[in-house]
């Protein structure tokens, strides 16, 4: 049996956990979660999307998005707007979510930096492109039950 921490679960986790610490921090200064910060991530560089595409683009569960889009929407961040669809809504940043993302993207593109000088570019390129191809694998897996 493996060693815990060579668990790849465990071993995503931790990594997950030290990488998000960082941002985290600054995120705790303007008053967002990281899943929060997420959706407005997504909204500030691209166009409206509908829940169900914002819910796979942040990675979150429809429930937890459902609570977030809520809460940013109270805060002014975000905002609702009609769809070419009648039946269904778009999500959108306001100007205020868009002053949020940028007094924090920047700070977050700083550590990003950090991180990548610390652990190596090519390093960062090559540990990004084996997840992808991970996930791939593990996705095929998943659908093959």
């Amino acid at each position: 049996m493996r060693e815990l921490d060579r668990a790849l679960p465990i071993a995503l986790l931790h990594a997950r956990e030290a990488t998000l610490k960082p941002f985290r921090q600054q995120l705790d200064k303007i008053g967002l979660t990281v899943q929060q910060w997420r959706v407005i991530r997504v909204l500030a560089e691209g166009t409206p999307q509908t829940a169900s595409g914002l819910a796979e683009k942040c990675v979150l569960m429809p429930p937890s998005l459902s609570r977030i889009l809520k809460a940013l929407t109270e805060r002014g961040l975000l905002e609702r707007v009609e769809d070419a669809d009648a039946r269904r809504r778009r999500v959108q940043i306001t100007a205020k979510g868009m002053q949020a993302y940028d007094a924090h993207a920047g700070r977050a593109a700083a550590i990003y930096e950090r991180l990548e000088a610390g652990f190596g570019g090519e390093k960062m390129e090559l540990l990004l492109d084996l997840l992808t191809e991970l996930r791939a694998v593990a996705q095929k897996e998943g659908s093959d039950e």
